[in-house]
């Protein structure tokens, strides 16, 4: 079994900050770094890291193509990223304070280049057990969704960020949603957790989920079943790749058949142990080191 993600890949600026630029503000920063990053190219990665089969389907321009090698070192399958000329590469700048917490802008650049024989070219690698992970940092978002469903694939969409077009998006061809809890209010319309789950089952009974709550934890949910996981409690450093890294070890767990509770446990680790440094893609820990937390954890 394999993951196809059709994801993005940025060059992260990261700079730290004693608090967030303001209008009108000249902040200067106390470090800078230019890293890997990209909500499909971490999630990617995490996927690698945890020890999945992961092809990733992207476009990056082709003066960067050295942060393909970092994804190739990392486990993944870079076969399918296609380098453009013409382009520049995504990237984004991030401000991290010292509490932790990152505010981002983005520039989509190469990830809005995924062209119509790019898709069909990867997914006629897929077969019917594969998975197709998606996020919305790319384009033809509608359209992989569609193609993947036609080949009866199983197709995991995280809708990060968060935009008004979601909602027009086939996503009662979903075999998953993940979504952390400011993107599921915005989808549901609802503020109270059990609302939200309510609201979920209700408009895509055929869907599962799983909906991230931060230090809150997470829930899994279907129509058949639900299991709530509690976070681990760590010293955050940088939540920037908190979301993706569990993202990614949860659908290793999950295609390995690992019970639900299982499966949330080993995602909120992994998860956990990323906020303990720095960066995005860099952040994400290995299976030993996640079975280490959890063994001193348990």
């Amino acid at each position: 079994m394999a993951v196809f993600n059709f994801g993005s890949i940025n060059i992260d600026h990261v700079y730290s900050v004693s608090h967030f630029v303001q209008p009108g503000e000249t902040l200067s920063s106390s470090a800078y770094q230019s890293i890997l990053g990209g909500k499909g190219a971490n999630q990617s990665v995490a996927l690698a890291k945890a020890e999945n089969n992961i092809y990733h389907v992207g476009a990056i321009g082709s003066s960067d193509s050295a942060f393909i090698e970092q994804m190739e070192k990392a486990g993944v399958n870079c076969t399918h990223i296609r380098a453009l000329s013409d382009v520049a590469s995504g990237h984004a700048i991030i401000q991290v304070t010292p509490d932790a917490e990152n505010a981002i802008i983005l520039f989509g650049g190469a990830n809005h280049c995924l062209s119509d024989d790019h898709i069909a070219s990867a997914l006629a690698f897929a077969k019917t057990d594969d998975w197709v992970l998606l996020q919305n940092e790319t384009n033809a978002i509608a359209d992989i969704i569609e193609s993947s469903h036609a080949r009866g694939l199983n197709i995991a969409f995280n809708p990060a960020p968060m935009t008004a077009s979601v909602k027009s998006l086939p996503l009662d061809k979903l075999s998953l949603l993940i979504v952390n809890e400011v993107e599921a209010e915005q989808l549901t319309g609802e503020s109270d957790v059990e609302k939200i789950k309510q609201s979920l089952l209700a408009n895509y009974p055929s869907t599962q989920f799983v909906v991230t709550l931060g230090k809150q934890g997470a829930w899994y949910v279907s129509a058949e079943d639900q299991h709530y996981c509690p976070a681990f409690k760590v010293d955050a450093v940088d939540t920037t790749a908190a979301g993706d890294t569990f993202i990614g070890f949860f659908l290793a767990a999950y295609q390995r058949k690992e019970s639900m509770p299982d499966a949330l446990k080993y995602a909120s680790a992994a998860s956990a142990l990323a906020v303990t440094k720095a960066g995005a893609a860099p952040s994400i820990p290995n299976v030993d080191e996640v079975a280490a937390f959890l063994q001193k954890n348990n």
